[in-house]
Parts: structure tokens; sequence; C-alpha cells
């Protein structure tokens, strides 16, 4: 086996200047730019790897190719243009595989498939590719020629723009206004007036008003309901999840976070490929759920029973082959991690990612919700309290009982009181 590498794309697409002599120069007679055929061409420094990479893949002694570039769609360009620079027409197999484990590198090998069964994936690569230098190229020569400044413009970039301007305009035409609402209090527990328009009252005297005629009526409890609400655990993280998620507790921006994936995956080798789009796993993992818990055992004292229990996964939902689709949902490999080589961030994104994947062995967390309905004469306050049947994949929320013994017909006595907003 002969082994080489690219780093990251050693080709592009061409220039217009390169393509036709009448694009050297930017004017708008010229736009828009669609050629038949863009081509492509090696980028800066690449020259001698493409050259090394040729070499090889020509050697007599070399009968097939193995794609084992980025189990992704960048990763397929990468290597199907390598191989149409090279010009190589011998048979070409696929590495695919989701974690960098030596286990998982030789399973993949021993399970190494055509190439041709990743054609799409490598057509939506080009596509993408090509609509950048079309839209790209030719709105930001339109905008530079006609504002004479360079102006640039893209297929993703602009529209982002765009949103980002309208939301700016309507946080400038925003002029907030104070309005009330009419709080019931009974027992400790806090309901709001019931309308159908939260800001209808913008006069505190007016909610007021409204106090002194409730006062004037008792209240009664019109209706009262009860129903157990069962919450499944959440499924694992996508990549856009978890970026979202180290934002919000650790102020991580999104390109910090997919290193931090990134180095979990290529240089520790405990967790799966990162730049996922799915959150669910395929129905061949299953049989891989005791290792991966193996792997974590000392994270929390709840996995080894939930490896006495069979690694048994009580997320049910989360396995479905239809669901995933390059690659399944971001968990834990079988490798066992060593965190005094992370670094204290990325033992934060490990620890989240460990965290959500235990929670598919956990029961579905159950409560009894309860709802009692306070009608004083038209008005109405719905009052809401929870008991947690079964902590399941939430232990931590609390367990107490209901402080408010509620019975269809009984009387309460008016507390009121105004909120301003």
């Amino acid at each position: 086996m002969i082994v080489t590498w690219a780093f990251g794309h050693l080709l592009g697409l061409k220039m217009p200047e390169e393509i036709d002599k009448n694009w050297q120069t930017w004017q708008m007679e010229t736009l828009p730019m669609i050629p038949k055929q863009i081509g492509i061409k090696p980028l800066p420094k690449t020259g001698q790897q493409l050259k090394a990479i040729k070499q090889l893949a020509h050697r007599k002694d070399v009968k097939e190719f193995v794609i084992a570039t980025d189990a992704g769609r960048e990763g397929e360009l990468v290597a199907r243009w390598i191989l149409e620079w090279i010009h190589f027409n011998k048979p070409v197999k696929r590495l695919w595989i989701s974690s960098q484990t030596n286990k998982a590198i030789k399973e993949g090998f021993k399970h190494l498939k055509p190439a041709t069964q990743y054609d799409a994936l490598y057509e939506s690569a080009l596509a993408r590719s090509k609509a950048d230098w079309l839209v790209g190229l030719n709105i930001s020569r339109a905008l530079t020629v006609k504002y004479e400044d360079s102006l640039n413009a893209g297929r993703v970039q602009t529209p982002t723009l765009s949103f980002v301007r309208q939301q700016e305009k309507q946080m400038d035409k925003f002029r907030p206004q104070t309005y009330y609402r009419i709080e019931l209090e009974i027992e400790g527990q806090k309901a709001l007036r019931v309308q159908n328009n939260p800001y209808e009252i913008k006069d505190q005297q007016e909610a007021q008003n409204l106090i002194e005629q409730m006062k004037q009526h008792s209240g009664t409890v019109v209706e009262l309901s009860e129903k157990t609400k069962t919450e499944n655990a959440p499924l694992p993280y996508d990549l856009t999840e978890i970026q979202r998620t180290a934002n919000q507790r650790y102020n991580f921006s999104a390109k910090k976070t997919l290193s931090l994936v990134q180095s979990l995956y290529e240089t520790h080798k405990v967790v799966t490929y990162p730049r996922t789009d799915s959150k669910y796993l395929t129905n061949d993992m299953k049989k891989t759920m005791k290792e991966r818990l193996q792997a974590v055992a000392n994270f929390a004292p709840e996995v080894k029973e939930y490896i006495k229990a069979g690694a048994t996964v009580k997320q049910k939902a989360v396995f479905n082959d239809v669901k995933v689709t390059d690659h399944s949902g971001l968990i834990p490999t079988e490798q066992r991690a060593s965190p005094a080589k992370f670094s204290n961030d990325e033992q934060k994104i490990y620890n989240m990612i460990v965290s959500r994947f235990l929670t598919l062995f956990a029961n579905p967390h159950k409560k009894l919700q309860q709802k009692a309905t306070v009608a004083f004469a038209n008005e109405r306050f719905v009052f809401t309290q929870n008991k947690v049947i079964e902590p399941g994949w939430k232990p931590s929320e609390d367990t107490s009982e209901t402080t408010v013994q509620w019975q269809k017909g009984q009387k309460v006595r008016p507390n009121f009181s105004i909120k301003k907003n």
C-alpha cells in the first residue's frame, strides 16, 4: 500500500481571464460570464504535491486508487479533482469512516466501497463550487464597475448580509410600548389573566378598573385537568446545535467550536465526524453502544449501570437510517479519552457530547401536569403545576409535590397585582 496526501484543496476553478481573453478587463458589456466549461487549475504552492501524487498513482504496480479524504462533500471534491488532474483511469474505491480510531480505519478498509457510489456527493460539491464562481465573480464585477469601488458579493455572503440589514431596519423601527398585565396569586402560585392580545391594556388605570370589577365576583375553579407528559431524551448534537449551545454556554464562536470538535475527532480520536448535519444514528451502530459506554465509563456513575443493563438505548427514535445523511450525530467513539491531554475548552466540548450521548440510555422524563382555570365572572386565569413521576434523563429536576390542592368548584380569594411590561 502506498500512502500520500493532500493538504486541503490542491486545485480550484480557473479565473475568468484564464478562460476567455475578453474577460481580462472588467466591463459591463462582458457580463454575465457563463463559460461552457470552467476547468480546474493548481492552487499556489501545490504543484510539487500534485506531481508526487501523479508519479505514485501511475506506477505500474498500482492497481487501484482509494479515496481517503474527509468523508464529506468537500473531501470528495478534493479527491475527484486530483484524479481528474492526474488523468487516473484505473479502479477507484472509497474509504468512508465517521471516526479516526484505529478500529474504525481498519473496519473501513475491510469495507471499501466503489467510488461511483459517491458520484452524487461529488456532483453536489461541484455544483456548489460552480455556483460560487458564477454568482460571486459576476456580481462582484458588476458592483465594482457600476459603483467604481471594490465590492464583493457571494452566493451565501450577500443574502446573509441582506437578512442582517433587514433585521437591523426592523430594530431601528421598533419603538417600545408600555403595557400592563393582571396577575392572580393563590398559595404562592401565580397566573396571568388570559387575553387574546397581551398588549391590549396600555393604561395602568384601565388595569386597576378591571381589577375592581373582578373583585365584585367570587373566584371559582371552573375547570381542572390532568395529563401525563412524557419527554424523551434529546437526540445527539449535530454541528449546528453544538455550535449554538457552546455559544450560549461558553460564548464560543462557531469557528472555535468547530475547531475544538475537529481536534477531538482528528487528534484525540474520541468523537465521531464533526461536520455532520444529522442527529440520528444508523441501525448498525447499535452493536457499538457497549464499547462506546465503556470508553466513557469514568465520566458518570450511571454509566456502569447502563452497561449492566445491556447498553440498551431507551431513546429508540435515534436509530433511523433514512434520517442519517453522510454521517451520524456527534457521539463518543470506542476509544477511551485521556482528559489530561485535553485543553480546558476541549474538555468542555467533550463533556457536552458525552452528556448528551448518555441521556439516550436513561428512561424518558415523565410528569403529571395539572391545569386549573379560575374564573372571576368572564375573566380567566390558568394555573399550571407539575409533579415529576419519573425523573428519567432529567434527574436534577425538582420532584417535590405540587403545592396547591385544587378542587373543581372551590372558591378562591382575589389577590391581584399589576405587572408593568
